[in-house]
């Protein structure tokens, strides 16, 4: 049983602000400038801010990410769309936190085989090479893509989830980025209103739409920004990327400046 499994980071709880952030596009957006700044003002501040990513992508691209790509190593992740719920060491090593892990591996029962068998020959689907451990993830081409997958996939019992009109993701039922963040958040004894989430797809609109602080930055897709548009806990930015993010820290006032304030981008 690792540390948090046995009780919640306080360390964590007393953050003034947390960043809750998809990566493509969004906590990997913006211009060179933009991300240079943002991250540093990231690790000049990492006593206060909290940061989780909430991604599709895998921990094993997380920590190379993290470890050899400059980008800002971060607290926690909920990765693969939602499957995975891990801590992150200064090693940068991911540790699924088992605790809030188990109902999402009793929603998938071991479902990958079956998934294959019955997407295999659907038109428009390339399966993906990377192996997960509670999804099955296809590239999508939208010119092909046969609408029939979805209710193929909603008579296994799992849930289909299209985004960004080229990804298609077989997911367990009711787990998705935004179920599987709040759960992260009240385990660690977070307070809501003090968690900004950011994203820029459609498979970011399950943690947009929660209730919580939310920005759609400037770069998203047409189809999530119309999906948010009358939503009051979520702002679309005009700037893209890490800039977006900024952008609405600063339109929330979410990180109070102390006596000697270090400036967000």
């Amino acid at each position: 049983m690792t540390r948090h499994e046995r009780f919640a980071d306080k360390d964590f709880s007393n953050k003034d602000f947390v960043l809750a952030t998809d990566l493509d596009g969004t906590f990997l957006g913006g211009s060179d400038k933009d991300r240079e700044m943002f991250y540093g003002w990231i690790e000049a501040s990492r006593d206060r801010v909290g940061l989780i990513f909430v991604t599709g992508r895998d921990p094993g691209f997380i920590s190379d990410l993290t470890k050899r790509r400059g980008v800002p190593r971060p607290d926690y992740v909920v990765g693969d769309v939602g499957t995975t719920i891990a801590s992150v060491d200064h090693h940068h090593f991911l540790s699924p936190i088992q605790a809030l892990e188990a109902h999402i591996s009793e929603a998938w029962g071991d479902a990958g085989a079956r998934v294959n068998a019955a997407l295999r020959g659907v038109s428009g689907l390339r399966l993906q090479p990377t192996l997960f451990r509670h999804r099955v993830s296809y590239d999508m081409d939208p010119a092909e893509f046969d609408p029939r997958a979805v209710e193929i996939v909603e008579d296994l019992g799992l849930d289909a989830l299209i985004s960004d009109n080229r990804f298609f993701d077989v997911l367990p039922k009711g787990v998705s980025k935004g179920p599987s963040l709040r759960r992260l958040l009240e385990y660690l004894g977070v307070e809501e209103g003090r968690t900004l989430v950011a994203g820029d797809t459609m498979n970011d609109l399950s943690m947009i739409a929660s209730g919580l602080p939310a920005v759609a930055v400037g770069n998203s897709e047409e189809a999530l920004k119309k999906e948010v548009a009358d939503l009051r806990s979520v702002t679309v930015a005009q700037a893209h990327g890490v800039a977006g993010i900024a952008e609405a820290i600063q339109r929330f006032e979410m990180f109070p400046k102390p006596k000697e304030a270090v400036d967000v981008v």
